[in-house]
């Protein structure tokens, strides 16, 4: 490798932690001049529909599977055929369909897949939408390179899984696959009688965020260029990279680095491009550029080293826009993008309404409808009092009663389950506040196990860290809290200790590896919920190691925890299956006000001293937490945690793939009516609507046990 090649790869990886330091191009900058076009292609294209395979979240007139492929197949009819071609088009024109990666989620939809005998839904939906290619995402491996490997062998032999800077050997199935082709660097189609590249790349740290296992993950600039250069020698001269590097600023500095790419389509930002005249689903935005603050415009344009214009496209997430690129080629150089160029919105309703696809409707649709709505009509517990899980202020930032409800759920499970895996019982619960996913407050009342799936989506498993070093515990608090007051997926919740810290004094700083090179000297008093001090005026208190429970996510060094690669035990439950045993078993079916107090019960406070905890921070397994129906001591009173009065949409690695604030628009917090019920309400519609679901097992493992494969997101 040469040195500048060298220099570029280790550019483009540290661009994707950092926001770019170099001012974004506009659309004005040229393509490649010529004297008119050849032949015009249109790239349909989506990214991260994250299994909202019934409708967007709490936007149940739009979006879902069923009507994304509808529409994408009346658009890929009219765009052959030239409906709506410009002047600037040429006669002879082609249609290639691509997306971006997270073609699935864990969560309820997903969950429905994972019954005994179900078919892959996501699998069949994407099969009907028949992509050219798609690229990897970091959500695919969220239960393992095993279940990715089930995706793929549901899918469409048609379509090709590119990622070139992904090797799949180490993993038999995988590998099996690569073997047949249906994992490649890149493919190439034949459209119209032109050959079109299409390269992949996914996020390089990709380590950090899900649970790839022996998948290997390289960085950026080197194999992708070498994967476009092999094309272009062949004598393919225009090229699609379809990428999942999670934000387009991302892509944007990719951009400046390659040279023979013409376009991108990227993912995992979940960013809405759009023009003044693009209708958008109702609630969305057009995201602000992360440097500039400008709206983006479709496309967003980049420079090249060579000087020329590069295209780069997104599509929002969800099954909720299908992009429309029109780009026009003289010979193998882009010359123009088509006006007409942006975002179709996926609508149920108005002028552009779209009848669903009645094969993904039935195939799809109707079982997983069936599915959600029985995860909504069980009941697993009663709440007395709301319970908060918003993002910012929220989760994100300070400590809320339902990241103590999470945390403590983590512990009860480490505790009860630390005899039969041979581990020590953990003192300390800690869970990263990006991977509480609901963004809403739940109001008193009914919890359901469609709540638990709303809360604790992913595939983490509990996992037990034992015997730390207390200054490695201490710098896990630090951590936790390096980002405040901003936003930050990294925000832990706690249960089993009490700690206070000073956002005024020095952040915690981790390099890639998850190394501390700067300590944090925010943590400045930490008391487990035995009454041991382990942090006193900011330094470590010597005395017995500290065994944590977090979820593995956590503990392989996700959201750059400095775990440094300390041995774990998964033992035998997901978050959500921990969670749901805590509600129906350890808590009796209640969730009291005394034991999780609206704002928290000072676990985690601004200031020098932490609150003295109430009790013993969990129990024994066969006891409630403090607070608990049969063990009541009133909750300490805290200072309430930090409440930004500038809160930043930052969701860095390893939180969760979202990146936008919780609330309203006119400041109140959002409350689950919103995102759940229209979950509920697309599913119970879709049953009540139509069609005999092909399949439905509803064979619920117990809580206690749930293990569902694989870990992580």
């Amino acid at each position: 490798m040469s040195r500048l090649v060298r220099a570029s790869a280790a550019l483009v990886l540290t661009g994707a932690l950092v926001v770019p330091s170099a001012p974004a191009a506009s659309a004005s900058v040229p393509m490649n001049p010529g004297d008119g076009a050849d032949f015009t292609l249109t790239i349909l294209h989506a990214n991260d529909p994250e299994s909202q395979l019934l409708s967007a979240s709490g936007q149940e007139g739009f979006g879902g599977a069923a009507r994304f492929t509808a529409l994408l197949d009346r658009l890929r009819e009219a765009e052959d055929g030239g409906a709506g071609a410009g002047e600037d088009e040429a006669g002879e024109r082609g249609v290639v369909t691509v997306n971006a990666g997270d073609m699935y989620l864990p969560g309820p939809e997903f969950a429905a897949s994972r019954e005994e005998g179900a078919p892959f839904y996501d699998a069949l939906a994407a099969d009907h939408a028949d992509y050219d290619a798609v690229s990897m995402g970091n959500h695919e491996f969220d239960f393992g390179p095993d279940v990715y490997a089930d995706f793929l062998e549901q899918l469409g032999g048609d379509t090709a899984v590119v990622a070139a800077n992904v090797d799949v050997s180490a993993e038999p199935r995988l590998a099996a696959l690569a073997d047949e082709g249906r994992i490649a660097p890149s493919t190439v189609l034949e459209v119209s009688g032109h050959e079109v590249g299409v390269v992949g790349a996914l996020y390089p740290a990709l380590d950090t965020i899900t649970s790839p296992r022996d998948v290997v993950v390289d960085d950026l600039v080197a194999p992708v260029q070498a994967e476009v250069d092999r094309l272009t020698g062949e004598g393919v001269d225009k090229v699609i990279l379809v990428s999942h590097l999670q934000g387009i600023a991302y892509e944007e500095r990719l951009a400046r680095e390659l040279t023979g790419v013409d376009v991108i389509v990227a993912g995992g930002g979940h960013e809405v491009m759009a023009g003044p005249g693009d209708a958008l689903v109702p609630g969305d935005e057009v995201t602000a550029h992360p440097e500039t603050g400008a709206p983006l415009t479709y496309p967003l344009v980049a420079t090249n080293p060579e000087g020329v214009g590069v295209p780069i496209v997104t599509a929002g997430s969800n099954y909720k826009y299908v992009g429309r690129l029109v780009v026009n080629f003289d010979g193998g150089d882009l010359v123009s993008v088509s006006d007409r160029s942006g975002p179709v919105r996926v609508s149920g309703t108005g002028e552009d309404a779209v009848e669903p696809h009645p094969e993904v409707e039935s195939q799809v649709t109707a079982p997983v409808s069936e599915y959600v709505a029985g995860l909504a009509e069980t009941e697993v517990a009663t709440s007395e009092v709301d319970l908060n899980g918003v993002q910012n202020p929220g989760v994100r930032t300070q400590e809320t009663n339902l990241g103590n409800l999470v945390a403590d759920a983590l512990l009860d499970t480490g505790v009860r389950n630390a005899e039969e895996y041979g581990v020590p019982a953990p003192q300390v619960g800690i869970q990263n506040g990006g991977g509480i996913r609901n963004a809403s407050v739940i109001p008193a009342g009914p919890l359901t196990a469609l709540d638990t799936y709303s809360i604790a989506p992913f595939a983490n498993q509990v996992a037990v860290v034992p015997d730390l070093p207390r200054s490695q515990v201490k710098e896990l608090l630090e951590r936790g809290v390096a980002a405040a007051p901003a936003a930050s997926g990294a925000f832990m919740q706690v249960a089993g200790v009490n700690f206070a810290y000073d956002p005024e004094r020095a952040a915690q700083v981790v390099d890639g590896e998850g190394s501390v090179t700067t300590p944090g000297e925010r943590v400045r008093s930490a008391i487990l919920h035995d009454g041991t001090v382990i942090v006193e005026d900011g330094e470590v208190v010597d005395g017995d190691p500290v065994t944590v429970v977090t979820n593995d996510f956590s503990a392989r060094g996700g959201d750059m925890y400095p775990f440094r690669g300390a041995d774990f035990t998964v033992v035998g439950a997901t978050y959500q299956g921990a969670l749901e045993r805590l509600l129906t078993g350890t808590l009796g079916g209640r969730v009291t006000e005394a034991a999780y107090p609206e704002g928290g019960s000072g676990r985690i406070v601004v200031g020098e001293r932490a609150t003295v905890p109430g009790g013993d921070g969990g129990g024994t397994p066969t006891d409630p937490p403090t607070g608990g129906p049969t063990d009541g001591p009133t909750a300490p009173d805290g200072v309430p945690g930090p409440d930004p009065t500038d809160p930043q949409p930052t969701d860095g690695p390893g939180g969760d793939g979202s990146g936008r604030p919780g609330g309203n628009a006119d400041g109140s917090l959002p409350r689950t009516g919103g995102a759940l019920l229209g979950l509920v309400a697309a599913a119970v519609v879709a049953v009540g609507a139509g069609g005999a679901a092909l399949y439905l097992g509803r064979r619920r493992e117990g809580a206690a046990g749930a293990d569902s494969p694989g870990s992580d997101s």
